[in-house]
């Protein structure tokens, strides 16, 4: 990664201060005067959400950056405008699942993070793609245009920009009635739990972990707290995050608090900077250190300790607890090598970060059958190396960041459902990236349990 001058000072920042760098990954939109016309429409249109929310997430993940919270960040890997509601319940009730696990073999409140609600653009290696000899702009998610391989369909359209912002909004609204309304309840997310360990092949195995969390809730339920006595139990918190990757959409989106007047990106609570886009010197950077909002930025296997340092310095220079999120994904066969120089020189220099496991990306390889995917196997080596790194060095190991779906995909291989290789055309379904289904999923957070159990952690 290029080394960056110093930052320029927050007096310096604006909103549209990116525009000076070069800002990788956009698209080419064939149409500047309708471009103009649909980010003016935008930045009109009322925040998906407040600020006030954001400095709640802020607040949570500080407790993650000293071990008192445990951070779960999940959803799909690219948005479709097409997903129905109940696909996004289904998400849901996934992360709910996983996160009732989690708390109870963390012993520390799970923070809950969804990649949704706009995670519509998905960065590429290249700008076109060829078929049969034919080269079209590659797909960058439904934002910019859609998968299909026609000219037509792969053009830059900025109206999606407004039906982005649309699909957000009722997405935003159902995650609320959803997660304030009784479906999020302690009792019932832990029933659909049992539900899986009796009938998923996978599930027996973690029976006994099961009747663990079954003791704590009839213990609980026999003081006198449950569901119907404690509001907490019947509704939690859930935070929404996607990758900022169309600068122009992020800035129409940003709005200045009018409590302390500084700018937050209301497009989500949480925004990262990818592995492609975290230049120091670059758009990304310079936009997001800007912004009020808890950031997350990915770190490969080329970045360096004066690359991390440096992050630091320029996104979080005030060392604001819960701030910034660096995200690993370094692969199941390098994290256990490359993470622990990384963890000791952040560590050195008193950066209060949040460390949190990507183990899906540097995992990522094509089948036989020519499609993308991922071993279950290399998933948990991946997040186990990134545990015992931090036990090495003396850090926390904030949590986990995982494409997910709530579908019964075949996308992953392995897992206890044992998806092969000869399985994956039957319910490949993804627009990007391959994803973990939910009886995967859960499985994950029941191994993640083991591993906590056994004192990774």
């Amino acid at each position: 990664m290029n080394t960056a001058p110093s930052p320029r000072s927050d007096t310096d920042w604006t909103p549209r201060s990116w525009r000076d760098r070069v800002a990788l990954q956009q698209p080419q939109w064939p149409d500047a005067d309708a471009h103009h016309q649909v980010l003016n429409q935008l930045g009109d249109l009322p925040p998906l959400v407040f600020a006030g929310e954001a400095r709640e997430l802020t607040e949570q993940l500080a407790a993650v950056s000293e071990g008192r919270a445990f951070l779960l960040q999940a959803g799909d890997c690219a948005e479709s405008f097409d997903t129905s509601a109940d696909s996004i319940r289904d998400r849901l009730r996934v992360i709910l699942q996983m996160a009732v696990i989690l708390t109870y073999y963390t012993g520390v409140p799970v923070v809950k993070v969804g990649r949704i609600a706009g995670q519509f653009a998905k960065p590429r290696s290249s700008d076109t793609e060829t078929v049969d000899g034919v080269e079209l702009p590659s797909f960058r998610g439904h934002i910019v245009n859609d998968i299909g391989f026609t000219a037509d369909e792969r053009a830059a359209d900025p109206e999606r920009l407004l039906l982005a912002y649309n699909r957000a909004a009722a997405t935003l609204n159902l995650l609320r009635a959803f997660t304030k309304g009784g479906f999020a309840s302690l009792s019932r997310v832990h029933q659909w739990n049992r539900e899986f360990v009796a009938d998923s092949p996978a599930g027996q195995r973690y029976e006994n972990l099961a009747d663990e969390i079954d003791r704590a809730v009839q213990f609980m339920s026999a003081c006198g707290v449950n569901s119907d006595t404690l509001a907490d139990l019947r509704q939690v918190d859930f935070y929404t995050s996607h990758e900022a990757l169309l600068l122009d959409y992020e800035e129409a989106l940003t709005r200045c608090d009018s409590l302390t007047g500084d700018w937050y990106d209301c497009s989500a609570h949480m925004l990262w900077i990818g592995e492609r886009t975290r230049q120091l010197d670059g758009a990304h950077v310079e936009f997001l250190r800007g912004v009020g909002n808890p950031l997350g930025c990915k770190l490969g296997p080329s970045a360096t300790a004066d690359d991390v340092l440096a992050l630091c310095r320029t996104l979080n220079p005030d060392d604001v607890p819960g701030r910034l999120t660096l995200v690993t994904r370094m692969g199941a066969t390098r994290v256990v090598d490359g993470l622990p120089p990384l963890l000791d020189v952040v560590k050195e220099a008193g950066h209060p970060v949040v460390w949190v496991c990507d183990p899906m990306h540097g995992n990522t390889f094509t089948a036989d059958d020519g499609r993308k995917t991922r071993h279950f196997d290399d998933i948990l080596a991946e997040v186990s190396g990134f545990f015992a790194a931090h036990r090495f060095s003396g850090s926390h190991p904030g949590g986990v960041h995982l494409e997910l779906t709530g579908d019964d995909v075949t996308e992953c291989l392995g897992g206890g459902a044992a998806v092969e290789t000869a399985d994956l055309g039957s319910r490949y379904e993804t627009m990007c990236d391959p994803r973990l289904n939910g009886s995967q999923s859960l499985d994950l957070a029941f191994r993640l349990a083991e591993l906590l159990r056994n004192g990774t952690r």
